[in-house]
C-alpha cells in the first residue's frame, strides 16, 4: 500500500469511528470489535483493546440496551442528553487512537478533529429526535432510531473498505450540518416555548371587541 493510501485510511478510520461514536457509540465499539476478532481488519495498535472479550460483551451489553431506549418516545431524548458526556469524549479518544503512534502533535488533531465531529453528529441526532417527538405516534421515531443503526455500520464499513469515498461523504455531511443544526436549534427552542407557555397557562391576549375598538372611552356628544 502505497503512502498516501495508508493517510487517507488512516484519516477515515479516524474520522468514521468519530462520525460513528456521535450517533451509537456502542454500535461502533462492538462493530469495531467484531470485525478484528474475525480477521477481517487489523486495528491499530491504540484500538486493539476493542477486540478484547470483556469490552465486546459491555459494548453488545450497553448496545441491547441502546436499542431499546433508543425507541421510547421522550425517553430517547433523556437518553441522547447524559450521553453528551460520553459520545463526544469517546469519539475524540477513537479518533486519536485510529491514528496510531504517528507523532503527539498529529494524536492530539486527530482528538480535537474527531471531538468536533462527534459533537457535530451528535447534535444533529439529539436535535432531529427532539423534534420527531413533537409527533404523538411511535413509528417515525422507532424509523428514525433503525436507520441511525444501519448508518452507523454502514458507514463505518464504507470509512473501512473506501476511504476515499467516505471522505468525500464525510465533506458533504459536514455542509449539510453546518446548514441543518441552525433550523434545528430554532425548531427545538419553539418546543420549548409552547412547553414553557402550556405549563405557565398563559394564553395570547384575546382581541378587543368590536373589530379595531381598543377600549377608548368615548365623551357622549
Amino acid at each position: 500500500m502505497d503512502p498516501l493510501q495508508d493517510i487517507t485510511s488512516a484519516i477515515s478510520l479516524s474520522m468514521g469511528t468519530a462520525w460513528a461514536s456521535g450517533i451509537n457509540l456502542y454500535a461502533t465499539l462492538l462493530v469495531l470489535g467484531v470485525l478484528a476478532v474475525t480477521d477481517n481488519i487489523v486495528l491499530p495498535e491504540n484500538l486493539q483493546i476493542l477486540s478484547n472479550p470483556l469490552v465486546m460483551g459491555g459494548a453488545g451489553i450497553m448496545f441491547a440496551t441502546e436499542f431499546v431506549a433508543d425507541k421510547i418516545p421522550g425517553f430517547d431524548s433523556g437518553w441522547d442528553a447524559v450521553h453528551t458526556f460520553i459520545r463526544i469524549p469517546a469519539g475524540a479518544m477513537l479518533a486519536a487512537g485510529a491514528i496510531g503512534e504517528v507523532s503527539p502533535a498529529l494524536t492530539l488533531t486527530a482528538g480535537i478533529l474527531g471531538g468536533g465531529v462527534a459533537a457535530g453528529t451528535h447534535a444533529t441526532k439529539a436535535g432531529s429526535r427532539a423534534l420527531i417527538n413533537t409527533s404523538p405516534e411511535p413509528f417515525t421515531n422507532w424509523a428514525a432510531s433503525v436507520t441511525e443503526d444501519i448508518a452507523v455500520v454502514g458507514g463505518l464499513w464504507t470509512a473501512l473498505n473506501y476511504p476515499y469515498v467516505f471522505i468525500s461523504f464525510m465533506i458533504i455531511f459536514i455542509l449539510l450540518m453546518i446548514w441543518l443544526l441552525p433550523r434545528l436549534w430554532r425548531g427545538i427552542k419553539k418546543v420549548f416555548a409552547a412547553i414553557a407557555r402550556l405549563f405557565s397557562g398563559s394564553r395570547p391576549a384575546p382581541e378587543p371587541a368590536g373589530g379595531g375598538n381598543t377600549g377608548e372611552i368615548r365623551p357622549d356628544l
